[in-house]
């Protein structure tokens, strides 16, 4: 979001509304949500703020929000102020039941939000061709015309391969190798990122390869306990496992990968996959699964490789064999870990197709000609 802004702003006025209290950038309006406990529900906390946004955008000729935690607030405001919604589909309540484990009956007080927003909405936009799919199958009632595919994009002057004394210093300070061969993680704690398949595959790989998990903010007490319990188990059969779980300020985090030799996504719902954009843009090759928008950013055999994944089909996008689908992904890293050429090789691609495919600059242009279409 804040990435379009930007871009956005250099073809038309643009005000965000948006959560976590007051901002101080121009054009920009942040809102305290009332506390969880006093509503009794942190989806109810949401839609206090959604009010809020809904009676700002008046004077809009558009709004475009991103996520349920918006989208009733784009509705609400179009509903308000006469005017056209779009939304940026970036993931779907139907393909995210775990969240239930987070929300308990706030899950389906967000499914109804999602779900009104799209049906609703003069326009959709999908990062990827397979969210548009998903997008379809999950809301038949959406006019697929009316459904538009937009990737994200990456900052390149801010993502890129930095490798100095400063950022040295930085890595050795969160206690990482900067000369051993190393493989990064970098995500939440949540079911959809699956980090447990990842640790278990990490019992199966080489003993040398340095691992670095940058995860944190559990989804629920509960996963937080199973990652840890991995974690350690893992730490007592080998060395070189470093886990950061505090949200890593950027330059720190482009430090990180960019002394990395191979960059990890274990996720088992990913429409889209920024992450391994970060990653690809600081010339690290990516070890992915391939499922949902992956594929459209990592190029198997050119910028990476993909991990065949078949999943369950009841939303929860568990593999039918999930040792089948650790041990790939072990045998996919031991591989790539092996051919230090064949891994700069990758990397070097992985920079090019972040140039060539994945800039900010057409991609606010696309975002434009569409809010064009509506107007």
């Amino acid at each position: 979001m804040a990435e379009l802004a930007k871009v956005l702003r250099t073809q038309i006025e643009v005000r965000v509304k948006c959560f976590d209290g007051p901002r101080e950038e121009a054009g920009v309006t942040g809102f305290d949500a009332p506390s969880a406990d006093d509503l009794g529900n942190p989806a109810l906390a949401t839609f206090a703020v959604d009010l809020h946004m809904a009676g700002a955008a008046a004077g809009a000729d558009i709004v475009h929000s991103h996520t349920w935690y918006a989208n009733l607030a784009g509705h609400m405001a179009s509903l308000l102020h006469g005017v056209p919604h779009i939304l940026s589909a970036h993931s779907l309540e139907p393909l995210r039941p775990w969240k239930a484990e987070q929300l308990g009956g706030g899950y389906a007080l967000s499914s109804w939000a999602e779900k009104t927003a799209y049906e609703a909405a003069a326009g959709v936009i999908a990062v990827s061709h397979g969210m548009r799919q998903d997008i379809l199958r999950c809301y038949p009632a959406v006019d697929p015309d009316k459904v538009h595919v937009i990737h994200n994009g990456i900052d390149l002057d801010v993502w890129k391969p930095l490798q100095n004394d400063e950022t040295e210093k930085t890595v050795r300070g969160l206690g990482i190798d900067p000369e051993a061969p190393t493989a990064v993680f970098v995500g939440r704690i949540t079911r959809q990122k699956g980090l447990p398949y990842f640790l278990k595959a990490a019992r199966k790989l080489d003993p040398a390869i340095q691992l670095v998990l940058c995860a944190g903010a559990p989804d629920t007490p509960e996963i937080a306990a199973e990652v840890r319990g991995l974690v350690d188990d893992l730490r007592q059969e080998r060395q070189g496992v470093i886990w950061i779980e505090q949200m890593l300020p950027q330059v720190q985090l482009n430090a990180v990968l960019s002394h990395a030799s191979l960059f990890i996504c274990p996720s088992i719902y990913e429409p889209l996959g920024i992450v391994n954009l970060e990653a690809m843009a600081c010339g690290l090759p990516v070890v992915a699964s391939a499922t949902g928008g992956i594929p459209e950013v990592v190029d198997n055999g050119a910028t990476g490789w993909l991990v065949p994944l078949a999943q369950v089909d009841d939303g929860t996008g568990r593999p039918l064999d999930p040792e089948g689908f650790i041990g790939d992904m072990a045998n996919a890293i031991n591989k790539a870990m092996a051919d230090p050429a064949e891994l700069t090789r990758a990397g070097v691609a992985s920079r090019q197709r972040c140039e060539d495919h994945f800039a900010w600059t057409a991609i606010g242009r696309q975002t434009v000609e569409i809010y064009k279409t509506l107007l």
